[in-house]
């Protein structure tokens, strides 16, 4: 069995992560396209304390873009597509073959929407028959006002638990967002028409898109990074053995870490060469780097959980924090806030994992500027011995 260090399993999944050169990339069509599939998917979240979870994610890789670039990548030139790989996410349209057989399958492999659909199946029809003649609608289409209240059989929770099936299920696909809320169409007036790969063949491809997006993965990780679509857990090991069966994954030891690790066989000299990061930026609760929380803190020491949803009185580090990566290492976090119309970025508090240097304290510095140019912030207004350095 090949034996690695910890180290070398850290770089290598911050290269794929596209983190070994924070804020050093240029923008493009390309680039994004390189990191979202490398990564299996670029989350989306409505939380905006700072900036929306995609935008910020792009940011800590690439520094201060144009968001309007982004958007048109999406909802204009379709590089990338809505679809649910963990949690809400844009993925890669070269993936979407794969994707499409999570969609035709859908249906079948969710028996709870039986249940559902057997009384609600003229809303969706109705809500197909609509979007067919009028074009993109959103959510907030489907309630209908009534002596001043939602009525009719444009029932709110029906209608958007319609559209939200239809979605997984491929007939509608995400046209646009409007104030981030989803706009939906007929999926065959948004996406490229593809071919869903062979059922047979997806647990395998699902296995190797996750360990090519990690470097190396615990046996656990294989499960807890694309979280969709739920497969029973031999369908991921029998997979898994196949993939070993045939040399195209291999078993590793790694050094310092508990438990059974694989890695794709043709990533075994990225393990060995796989340099040192370096360079300071912030990460969103919802960056793939921290997607499962428990290997951040198995190769990086750092234990994080999101406080967004922790009564106030009980939060240790803030509302929003952002974990902090320095030269390669999550060393703490920084709870921001941006105030829009004051064109102020403010520093709430920031936590250190140990005592921090010069080093740390003026790549910290650099990357607020950065992050408060991106977002239009005129100022940087912070306490303690990281004002000194802004």
């Amino acid at each position: 069995m090949r034996v690695v260090d910890r180290d070398s399993v850290r770089r290598l999944f911050l290269e794929r992560q596209h983190l070994s050169r924070p804020l050093g990339t240029k923008f493009s069509a390309a680039s994004v396209g390189r990191f979202v599939a490398d990564a299996g998917g670029l989350q989306l979240d409505s939380i905006n304390v700072v900036e929306r979870a995609h935008y910020l994610t792009l940011w800590s890789r690439f520094g201060p873009y144009d968001k309007a670039a982004l958007d048109r990548l999406v909802y204009g030139e379709r590089a990338l597509v809505e679809y649910w790989a963990h949690a809400a996410c844009l993925v890669a349209k070269d993936d979407l073959p794969a994707w499409s057989r999570v969609m035709a399958d859908y249906r079948l492999r969710n028996d709870a929407w039986a249940g559902w659909l057997k009384p609600n199946r003229p809303t969706v029809r109705k809500i197909l028959e609509n979007i067919r003649e009028r074009g993109p609608l959103a959510p907030g289409d489907f309630v209908r006002e009534k002596n001043g209240k939602s009525g009719g059989w444009w029932d709110w929770k029906p209608a958007h638990h319609a559209l939200h099936f239809l979605w997984m299920s491929g007939a509608l696909a995400v046209h646009s967002r409007r104030h981030f809320q989803k706009r939906y169409d007929l999926s065959e007036r948004v996406l490229p028409e593809v071919s869903p790969i062979p059922r047979g063949d997806f647990p395998a491809w699902h296995v190797t898109k996750t360990l090519h997006a990690l470097g190396a993965a615990h046996e656990f990780d294989l499960a807890r990074y694309l979280t969709s679509p739920r497969m029973a857990p031999g369908e991921r090991k029998g997979a898994l053995a196949r993939l070993l069966k045939s040399g195209e994954a291999l078993e590793l030891k790694v050094e310092g870490a508990a438990g059974r690790w694989y890695a794709l066989a043709r990533d075994v000299k990225a393990l060995e060469t796989a340099k040192e990061s370096s360079g300071t930026t912030l990460l969103t609760p919802f960056d793939s780097l921290l997607w499962h929380r428990a290997r951040a803190k198995a190769l990086f020491g750092f234990d994080y959980k999101i406080e967004v949803y922790t009564p106030a009185p009980k939060r240790v580090y803030g509302y929003y924090t952002l974990p902090i990566l320095h030269d390669g290492r999550l060393v703490g976090r920084l709870d921001p806030k941006n105030h829009r119309e004051a064109k102020r970025l403010e520093v709430r508090g920031v936590h250190f994992e140990s005592k921090a240097d010069d080093a740390l304290l003026g790549g910290l510095a650099g990357a607020l500027k950065s992050l408060a140019a991106f977002l239009g912030a005129e100022e940087v207004a912070a306490r303690g011995p990281l004002r000194s350095y802004l």
